[in-house]
């Protein structure tokens, strides 16, 4: 056995089978190796550039909860994983790089591709990168890589040159120099002392007006959330990675939080006097309550993650489920539920604002009836994954996500390019739910297209064929265009934002994928179901209108001072402010909502 066969082995040991990566001379041993470990049970999916391969890993981490696996070769290939890592380092999830290295002899010539991969990833994987330099000393990297990630949630990086990978694999020897690692996750208890959980619940328990607000880490809390805040008779906001946290159909769940975010959910903020942080990490503080407005609860797996953004009066370090668990039996139910039913109300009118606001006239498509639509028709256990840019507002705030579905973006690093990647991790890990993709136009052209290459190749592999991706055809990079305007108050610059059409769904049909086209309101359910019931992987291009809004949850002063002054400069100001007001009038005489 060689080092690499070894490798491909170890981390099969592990439980880490699923490996996304692209081959090259730099893992040569690697990808011959993998040929062979495939009738083992390592399953490789060959993506079509780095950065999918390292967006997929940490896909799967976040869907899995396991740790995600890439392999690149030495130079650009191992460059290309950046972004991906990132995306994994700023949401906190592990990931596992394997990436390949000139032979050592010629490290420190300046010879072809090579790169000072050490310093290279040392920022993106600063709990853990290493070069191998001998076969003895492979063993105990890869299984440091592999509990690092898991124990810190964050990308690690194990270096091979390409010759130490086609060397006799070594155990180490039983002599000074040498250590002997095993395979193992640590079982972490996860529960704070019971001190700091019982003056977290004396805090609680003295409010009056609490607001819960859960993030990614408290996905596997969804019970003990909802049992918490009827407890408690709390409301319960969402930050954007944790909008599977809680079903969004409880009348007391006000949805996301922040710039994407609803407005029960600024009200919830802005209003109460106790506010429990759950598994989250929202950066954005004006949202939260101004300080020594609201007494604060923090519980956080990660200790640096206390009292980060808003000053918490006690701060619980362990897993969100055990410890909403252990503190459970000490809150005093609230007899008083004047606050959770003005909540209650709150998103009651929310739900009906936002189908008026989708409901509204718009050339050709009001992108907000594209997800009206889907919303009304996912099927059970869906999984949706959204990319960066404006879907990502329709994504926030027009899907509602029921229990048992699961969603997932780039949030931290909020990368462009994430939300097809993210569809096929999520297709690979569950072959048997529909998965769908919300593209914008800009991020599909920047890798999207690429990827569904990658779809086509594996989509007859999967238990069902029901992966679509929706993109929003509006010809321009929509979020940084509304952001100009109600940011920078300037208007919208053609020279930077316009992006070429490009029919879409007729090129899902020339990789042997379904194309559905669709620019009539009137047809945008009939669309849906169609691709739903397609018996192939599918492209629904929706012709949208780049003009409509997307509104805060709360409008300051600057920013409507910005949107005036912005008007007499954008070419298309009639169309903006036709759409703007379309949009606030329905804020304001919204429709009963429809079932």
């Amino acid at each position: 056995m060689n080092v690499s066969e070894f490798v491909w082995r170890r981390l099969r040991e592990w439980g880490l089978v699923r490996v996304y990566g692209y081959p090259g001379d730099g893992v040569g041993g690697l990808d011959v190796a993998l040929e062979a470990a495939l009738k083992e049970g390592t399953e490789f999916v060959q993506v079509r550039h780095e950065e999918m391969a390292a967006f997929m890993a940490s896909a799967h981490a976040k869907f899995t909860g396991q740790v995600g696996l890439c392999y690149a070769t030495s130079g650009p290939g191992a460059i290309h994983l950046l972004n991906g890592l990132y995306d994994a380092k700023l949401d906190h999830v592990g990931v596992v790089a394997i990436v390949g290295q000139q032979m050592r002899s010629a490290i420190g010539a300046a010879y072809q591709q090579e790169v000072d991969l050490q310093a290279l990833f040392k920022d993106v994987a600063s709990e853990f990168v290493a070069t191998a330099s001998v076969p003895a000393q492979v063993r105990h990297l890869i299984d440091r890589a592999v509990r690092i990630a898991a124990a810190t949630r964050s990308p690690t990086c194990v270096i091979l040159p390409n010759d130490v990978q086609l060397l006799p694999y070594e155990e180490p020897s039983m002599a000074h120099g040498y250590t002997h690692t095993g395979v193992g996750f640590p079982v972490e208890s996860g529960i704070p002392d019971e001190e700091g959980v019982r003056r977290a619940a004396a805090v609680l328990n003295a409010g009056r007006k609490v607001a819960i607000l859960a993030g990614a880490g408290a996905l596997a809390a969804t019970e003990e959330l909802i049992a918490v805040a009827d407890v408690l008779g709390a409301g319960i906001a969402k930050a954007l990675l944790g909008k599977a946290a809680v079903p969004d159909d409880l009348p007391f769940v006000t949805g996301s939080i922040g710039l994407l975010g609803t407005k029960p959910s600024w009200n919830l903020m802005k209003e109460c006097d106790t506010l429990l942080m759950v598994g989250s990490c929202f950066p954005y503080s004006e949202f939260l309550p101004a300080p020594g407005r609201a007494r604060g609860v923090q519980i956080d797996i990660n200790g640096n993650n206390l009292s980060l953004r808003y000053p918490m009066e006690i701060n619980l370090q362990g897993d969100s489920r055990q410890t909403l668990r252990a503190l459970l039996p000490l809150l005093v139910r609230k007899t008083d539920r004047t606050w959770q039913k003005k909540i209650e109300k709150d998103v009651a009118q929310w739900w009906n604002v936002l189908d008026a606001r989708a409901m509204t006239e718009a050339k050709p498509l009001n992108p907000q009836r594209v997800f009206r639509e889907l919303s009304a028709r996912l099927p059970d256990r869906a999984i949706i994954t959204s990319d960066s840019g404006s879907v990502a507002n329709w994504y926030a705030r027009d899907i509602r996500l029921r229990e048992g579905m699961m969603g997932s973006l780039s949030g931290g690093l909020a990368s462009m390019g994430a939300g097809t990647p993210y569809a096929i991790a999520a297709k690979m890990a569950y072959s048997d739910r529909t998965v769908i993709a919300c593209m914008g136009d800009g991020a599909m052209q920047m890798n999207g297209l690429n990827e569904m290459i990658t779809i086509s190749k594996y989509w007859r592999q999967w238990k069902t064929p029901h992966l679509i991706v929706l993109v929003l055809n509006n010809q321009d990079l929509n979020q940084v265009t509304w952001e100009e305007r109600i940011q920078l108050g300037a208007g919208k610059t053609n020279s930077t934002q316009k992006i070429p059409d490009f029919p879409y769904h007729k090129y899902a049909e020339l990789l042997g994928l379904k194309g559905i086209y669709v620019d009539d309101p009137e047809k945008v359910g009939t669309a849906w179901d169609e691709a739903l019931a397609a018996d192939r992987p599918v492209i629904l291009e929706a012709r949208t209108d780049p003009d409509v809004p997307p509104l805060p949850p709360h409008v300051t002063m600057e920013q409507a001072w910005h949107f005036l002054s912005m008007l007499p400069a954008d070419p298309e100001r009639g169309s903006v402010m036709k759409n703007t007001f379309r949009q606030l009038l329905s804020s304001f005489r919204p429709a009963r909502r429809r079932k």
